[in-house]
């Protein structure tokens, strides 16, 4: 890890979240985001007759999915720092150059790039596992850091 970010770190008394933590708070609110895609369209799966519609009917709102979850992500790092997994989890995202909450342009830019890792076969996520900061490709992007709350 850059030994900058390292001072940075032990002057304000964080530590980085485990990736055990990270992965459960993803966990979480990919169910939760599921769940919420799946409440608003119970009505059209209430009239899909095969698993084939329900599938369809599914990947017609793939768009409307990426941007609530771009929505979601961004909004709550804004706000508090932190998306309601991360919070149950007791993380939270840190800007590295202020060490506080990140600004309203860099939670979007973590949020469109978190979207676009997720396309990318998860492929920044993995990023994160072999990065000696914990950092995936959007707390790169957005120059921030996941430390325990």
């Amino acid at each position: 890890m850059n030994e900058e970010i390292e001072n940075k770190l032990f002057r304000e008394d964080l530590t980085l979240a485990d990736t055990k933590k990270r992965a459960v708070a993803f966990l979480i609110d990919e169910l939760l985001l599921s769940f919420v895609l799946i409440l608003s369209l119970s009505d059209s799966f209430a009239n899909a007759k095969t698993m084939e519609e329900m599938i369809l009917l599914t990947n017609s709102f793939v768009l409307e999915y990426m941007a609530i979850k771009i929505i979601y992500q961004a909004f709550f790092v804004m706000q508090y720092g932190a998306s309601l997994g991360k919070i149950v989890m007791k993380i939270r995202v840190i800007e590295i150059t202020t060490m506080q909450t990140p600004s309203v342009l860099s939670a979007l830019n973590r949020a469109i790039f978190r979207v676009i890792s997720e396309m990318l076969f998860y492929l920044g996520f993995l990023w994160g596992l072999l990065d000696p900061a914990r950092q995936t490709w959007h707390d790169k992007t957005a120059k921030t850091l996941v430390v325990n709350a």
